[in-house]
């Protein structure tokens, strides 16, 4: 059996059942009766008002969002959904402060639970630098179901190794 590498760090018995969905080709239907559409937030505009209103709703006394973007360049193989930059510039004597999020291109055909936690994951490291208790503990705050969201989103990229997409028509007619 082929090795489950976004899914290396979960138990053998889970890993198993997962082998098992992918022999018996139920992954994609599992995947798509829990999230049967994509989402509609499909350009840059759109995915930086989304994030905002993450952001307001959840982490209000943080630095405000620069910048939230689509980049086709970051690499999902190196375990990248999404990334975050915190840029600080001098400019006179005052100290300019930018947050900026982007999410690999990919993720423009999945459903907005999906989106929701990658969004999540790189406004947590605003707050939390590290992948430690209080980073999961805000991503959960802000997002109750993160666990299993990133769990289902690392059996949709297992889909996707084998050269399975879901979600994918809707972008190509969007």
């Amino acid at each position: 059996m082929k090795p489950l590498k976004y899914l290396s760090h979960y138990s053998a018995e889970i890993q198993e059942q997962i082998q098992q969905l992918i022999a018996s080709d139920r992954l994609a239907y599992y995947l798509l009766s829990k999230y049967p559409e994509s989402h509609q937030y499909k350009t840059d505009k759109a995915l930086f008002n989304y994030a905002i209103d993450l952001k307001n709703m959840h982490m209000k006394k943080s630095l405000p969002l620069s910048k939230v973007t689509y980049d086709g360049k970051i690499n999902v193989i190196n375990n990248a959904l999404g990334s975050h930059h915190f840029i600080s510039r001098v400019q006179g004597s005052k100290l300019k402060a930018k947050n900026e999020i982007r999410v690999a291109t990919l993720f423009k055909s999945v459903p907005e639970p999906f989106l929701s936690m990658i969004v999540v994951h790189e406004l947590a490291h605003f707050k939390e630098k590290e992948h430690n208790k209080a980073f999961y503990k805000l991503c959960q705050h802000m997002q109750p179901e993160y666990h299993q969201l990133e769990f289902d989103l690392r059996l949709y990229l297992t889909l996707m190794d084998s050269g399975q997409r879901l979600w994918q028509k809707e972008q190509d007619d969007g």
